[in-house]
């Protein structure tokens, strides 16, 4: 990979020596004193119920403390998630789901005492396959994120039946799983003052509100430590099996219990990106001027909760669309539940609409740039709002001196290098901007030094160099002054590491906690006292406003692919991105996370799949020998760069949400460089060598523009 040098200001992790040390520790790494440990047994059918735990048989193995199952767990409270309340019946509504635990002395012990559980099941029949014409599709109130299922604006088929440039496509993706580096774990142990458990999360306020309602316990029983994080991508945004189920074993043993998850269960149990298939119907002039937008996404989600992928919600933002219609329908199969991965519904329905932008510009015989700035709105079209900044343009003009656009041929399969084809291809990049309610607190001690505390999670992304930084400029005192504890539901409430707004959510609590600090320390004569000023702050006011704006971020992305006409390989041999994100407070961690999601875009391209085995019911790629994900050696050559743009209508440090920005867009600019390298257009991610290879001719470049079998594209 390659980076510009870092400027002088970019502050250095603070986190980075006790995490190549080992200092670090992680939620599999506490260990109290009589620590069990406890694995759980997922069910071995698709849908059914349990018959009988023959627990007798493994309590009689040398280390095996106990067995839990729905016959003799606790009891838990209400939940809003469901897929929390485990071991609390006898039904199984998707294979993997969790039926018992075994609890051991050691992790061996637990692992062969649950292989060797013998459990009876009453088998019934089961639906794992999404389709678009499934008949038990239903079209639900909301998507994800509160979006309405449904938006219209004027009269779409009327204004598409009269354009003169139509384009009608439908692209396809499988899921997708997250796979953090740190699989999911948790350490829990009961004592007098009630519940403590060490989770592998994006959020510790919300696991101790979750889990104090679970075992109805007062929130101030229970102390969640998040302090180290090795990744989440959104699947440790939410409450996990872990921490519920080492509760649970660790109230039934009276002993503390670690519980962490083998990477293979993953995909049954910690959320993914739910498979999609996307409709496109674009009518423009002949000048390639939008006037009809329809984008219709069918998805699927589970019996146990509903989750509704809002694919369809960035059309309604992106381009000019006086006759507009976004339309989500799901159905609910045996399969595992739905959630949050990196840029839920922009990811998968940029890649779409990007894809179909592409189109709209070959059949216009438009450049693809071009035709994206000439549908470039005035104010937001679904809401009507002005946009607090808008930089799309600018980042594609940017990024299109960069990447040395203009000197591309525009027709497709003309560069050839023996049996190599090259290609280059655009796509934009959106995502809103999301703000929480968030409390900190600031306190300055005689010795001139500052500590902020404030129960953010840093999940690798750089929290607590940043959160320090918005501390000194607020308190304006050196860097090395300020010191952040975060990570603990002891500290001040804070939102979830998720949806691109840590940042804005802990960093505006921290700047008005540290405000006032400076100011009542202005106000006092000399130092403060022995025991320090202390100030706290609530942003719950103003999170809480309406914003007259629509406010996103924006960027646009930039692919050049080599594809090999014998093999069918595609390699990416550049990526260059160009972001409009408000204020960067820190370039070091910034190109890290523009960088990392552009890399997660790549694999979602070409490599990254999920297969449903429609007879098991099960997916089948369930560790990373099978499900792909881009090493460094898939990406050779990765930029990333960001405008100086300037937004009064965010929050005190200017600032947009950049962790998943850089995943939006980039497998739609992949997709068309392939498209632009052989001429044939794939609409089914990824696009692996034994999709393309058959539309390849080896020996002679594509005269005309091919597509795979029924999904006709109009000749270029």
């Amino acid at each position: 990979m390659t980076a510009r040098p870092e400027p002088p200001t970019a502050a250095v992790r603070r986190d980075a020596r006790q995490k190549v040390t080992g200092e670090a520790r992680y939620a599999a790494d506490r260990l109290p004193p009589g620590c069990l440990h406890a694995c759980p047994v997922p069910a071995a059918v698709a849908r059914g119920r349990v018959t009988a735990v023959h627990a007798d048989e493994v309590l009689r193995r040398p280390g095996v403390h106990a067995v839990l199952t729905h016959e003799n767990a606790p009891r838990l409270g209400d939940a809003d998630d469901p897929t929390l309340l485990l071991l609390q019946d006898d039904r199984v509504p998707h294979r993997g789901w969790y039926v018992a635990v075994v609890v051991a002395d050691t992790l061996e012990h637990a692992r062969a005492a649950a292989d060797a559980l013998r459990i009876d099941y009453a088998a019934e029949d089961h639906d794992v396959e999404l389709s678009a014409g499934h008949p038990r599709l239903y079209t639900p109130e909301e998507a994800n994120g509160g979006h309405p299922a449904v938006r219209e604006r004027g009269d779409f088929d009327t204004a598409f039946a009269a354009c003169a440039v139509r384009l009608d496509a439908t692209y396809t993706m499988t899921a997708l799983h997250n796979h953090p580096m740190e699989p999911h774990a948790a350490t829990a142990r009961w004592d007098d003052d009630g519940l403590t458990v060490y989770d592998s999360s994006q959020g510790a306020t919300v696991v101790r509100d979750v889990l104090a309602r679970l075992f109805q316990l007062p929130e101030r029983q229970v102390t969640v430590d998040s302090s180290y994080v090795g990744g989440g991508f959104g699947s440790k945004g939410t409450p996990r099996p872990p921490a519920v189920l080492a509760a649970m074993a660790a109230r039934h043993t009276g002993r503390p219990v670690r519980l962490a998850l083998p990477r293979r269960e993953l995909a049954a149990v910690v959320g993914h990106r739910a498979p999609t298939v996307q409709r496109l119907r674009i009518g423009a002039s002949q000048d390639g001027v939008i006037a009809a937008l329809a984008h219709e996404v069918v998805t699927q989600t589970s019996t146990v909760k509903e989750f509704v992928e809002q694919a369809a919600v960035p059309a309604r933002t992106m381009y000019t669309s006086p006759h507009s219609r976004t339309v989500h329908r799901v159905v609910a199969l045996d399969v595992p539940t739905p959630s949050w991965m990196r840029a839920p519904g922009e990811a998968s329905g940029m890649y779409a609409l990007e894809s179909a932008m592409d189109e709209l510009a070959a059949a216009a015989g438009l450049d693809p740039v071009e035709v994206r700035l000439r549908n470039e709105p005035g104010e937001e079209p679904d809401s009507g709002k002005p946009f607090s900044s808008r930089g799309l343009a600018d980042c594609l003009r940017e990024g299109a001196r960069r990447f040395g656009w203009a000197e591309r041929d525009p027709r497709p399969g003309v560069r050839r290098e023996g049996d190599l084809l090259t290609g280059t291809g655009v796509a934009a990049a959106t995502y809103p901007v999301l703000v929480s309610p968030c409390k900190a607190s600031a306190h300055a001690a005689p010795d001139g030094r500052f500590v902020v505390r404030v129960d953010a999670t840093d999940i690798g992304t750089g929290a607590r160099t940043v959160l320090a930084q918005v501390a000194a400029d607020a308190l304006g005192a050196p860097l090395d002054s300020v010191r952040v504890e975060l990570g603990s539901s002891r500290l001040p409430d804070a939102p979830v590491a998720g949806g691109s707004s840590g940042t804005a959510s802990w960093g505006w609590a921290v700047h008005k906690a540290c405000t006032s600090l400076r100011a009542a320390l202005a106000a006092r004569p000399g130092s403060p006292p022995p025991e320090g000023v202390t100030v706290e702050a609530d942003t719950e006011e103003e999170a809480g406003r309406t914003s007259p704006y629509a406010r996103h971020a924006f960027g646009a992305h930039f692919a050049e692919v080599r594809v090999d006409t014998v093999t069918g390989e595609v390699r990416v041999s550049r990526l260059l991105g160009v972001y409009a994100v408000g204020r960067v407070l820190n370039a070091r961690t910034a190109r890290s996370q523009f960088i990392g999601g552009m890399t997660m875009g790549l694999g979602m391209a070409l490599t990254e799949h999920s297969t449903m085995d429609r007879a098991f019911g099960d997916y089948t790629e369930h560790d990373l020998a099978s499900y792909h994900v881009p090493v460094c050696a898939d990406v050779p050559a990765i930029e990333a760069h960001w405008l100086d743009e300037h937004d009064d209508h965010l929050n005190p440090m200017g600032s947009k949400g950049i962790g998943e920005i850089g995943i939006v867009g980039t497998a739609a600019a992949i997709a068309n460089a392939v498209h632009h390298a052989t001429g044939v257009r794939l609409r089914d991610l990824p696009l692996t060598p034994d999709r393309l290879l058959p539309l390849l001719t080896p020996k002679t470049a594509p005269r005309a523009a091919r597509s795979a079998p029924g999904r006709p594209v109009r000749p270029e």
